[in-house]
């Protein structure tokens, strides 16, 4: 099975468990995720299988966007909704304080990792040493945020809130980033939800929930898979004979007219098949992650079934209509 299915994390679910119960309802060998997404947060969670697991890294460091509600006046240990209420403070927001502080929060901006973070110390996460009550020295990183919305909410709690919706790179806390807007307010803040509505090029419109997965046929569920260059998208495309594909395979690098290019899709021309990823330095196409003879063949197999299970789908939904 090759290919990479769009979950809808739902709310209470940690990463992992969500790829294992798709994976069992796929019946795969192989998965994994994307990088982790809160247990308390919703969203976009990219699920790759087979052959797609050779290009997941591609996802983590991937621009993501989130919707977020940041709950004014209350701070929690944890940022967020999960944790314990630490401080309480008046709020008297404005919509010219929520403008000023949209300027201030948007371009690159420096963060501080939260202690409630997989981020690693000495081997060890960080929401360990938080559990344990131990409080460790971050440096402060730099990311990006591209977009920034920020509007006062009206939302069912008794607590002022300001809806944000943020477009950001990779390594963004969005618990964080709600913390130091909540501090730039006056008020303090944290995290009441959160759902991340895309990552790379995908979107939250383009996922399955858990529960309608769970409701198909297992036809059904292999319609549900996009192919494996699905996570190549934003790749500069290269298509090579059968002679170069072959040496090219067996990771040799090749000459070419191509121009530099960082990140490449390598295609072979007699039957469109993906071989792998490479880059492009002075007309040499320098292979990288590459894929096995096997799994190509592998991959042509499961494309003609996934085809024909999306054509027996489409089929029978004909005939319910």
């Amino acid at each position: 099975m090759h290919g990479v299915l769009l979950l809808d994390k739902p709310l209470g679910w940690s990463s992992n468990d969500a790829l294992q119960k798709v994976k069992w309802l796929l019946r795969a060998e192989k998965a994994g995720h994307t990088g982790t997404l809160d247990p308390l947060a919703t969203g976009v969670l990219p699920l790759c299988f087979g052959a797609a697991t050779k290009f997941s890294q591609l996802q983590l460091d991937a621009d993501k966007t989130y919707e977020a509600v940041l709950c004014l006046g209350l701070k929690t240990s944890t940022g967020d909704a999960e944790g314990e209420v630490i401080e309480t403070r008046p709020v008297a927001v404005s919509t010219a304080d929520v403008a000023r502080v949209k300027e201030q929060f948007t371009g690159l901006i420096s963060q501080v990792p939260p202690m409630h973070s997989a981020l690693k110390k000495d081997g060890k996460a960080l929401y360990e040493y938080a559990r344990a009550g131990i409080e460790v020295e971050r440096a402060s990183r730099e990311v990006r945020v591209y977009e920034l919305q920020l509007t006062l909410a009206s939302v069912e709690t008794t607590q002022p809130s300001v809806k944000l919706v943020a477009k950001c790179s990779k390594g963004t806390y969005i618990r964080t980033l709600g913390e130091d807007i909540g501090e730039a307010l006056g008020c303090g803040a944290h995290l009441s939800s959160l759902r991340r509505t895309g990552t790379g090029g995908y979107t939250v419109a383009q996922c399955v929930t858990l529960e309608a997965l769970e409701a198909m046929t297992e036809e059904q569920r292999l319609a549900c898979l996009l192919p494996v260059d699905s996570l190549l998208g934003d790749h500069t495309v290269v298509t090579l004979d059968a002679e170069n594909a072959g040496r090219f395979l067996s990771g040799l690098r090749r000459r070419g007219d191509w121009p530099d290019a960082g990140q490449v899709a390598v295609y072979a021309g007699v039957d469109g098949s993906l071989l792998g990823t490479a880059h492009v330095k002075s007309g040499e196409l320098i292979p990288g992650r590459l894929l096995s003879p096997p799994e190509i063949e592998q991959m042509k197999s499961f494309k003609t079934s996934v085809k024909d299970a999306g054509t027996k789908v489409s089929a029978g939904c004909a005939v319910l209509n």
